[in-house]
């Protein structure tokens, strides 16, 4: 699948929305995985600033690379942040748009702290 690489070195990124698992069937409940690692998957809402433009964006991140508090308002760093188009038909509509995946989400009020 392709994946295109987020420069968010020049952006100013904060938690819109805490982490929550991700459900990977809404039907059973089952939480969703990653499928080298097995690592539980979470979303979390971040608002992204840059350029005098702000967006939420909902990304995946393992639950491995959340560190820190992250609770609304908490500015945050994003590693490894990659975007990957997605279309899918569901009852015969066309739906499309773009995920969004990080490697780590930290929290920069634990790393100001320390």
């Amino acid at each position: 699948m392709r994946q295109i690489p987020v420069d968010t070195s020049t952006a100013m990124v904060m938690v819109a929305q805490p982490p929550t698992p991700k459900i990977a069937n809404r039907q059973t409940g089952e939480v969703a995985t990653d499928r080298e690692t097995g690592a539980t998957l979470m979303t979390i809402d971040v608002m992204f600033v840059m350029d005098s433009n702000a967006e939420i964006l909902n990304l995946t991140v393992p639950q491995t690379g959340i560190s820190g508090e992250l609770t609304m308002g908490t500015p945050v760093a994003l590693t490894g942040v990659v975007a990957r188009p997605w279309e899918n038909e569901f009852n015969g509509q066309k739906r499309h748009g773009i995920s969004f995946r990080a490697v780590a989400v930290t929290s920069l009020t634990a790393a100001q702290a320390a």
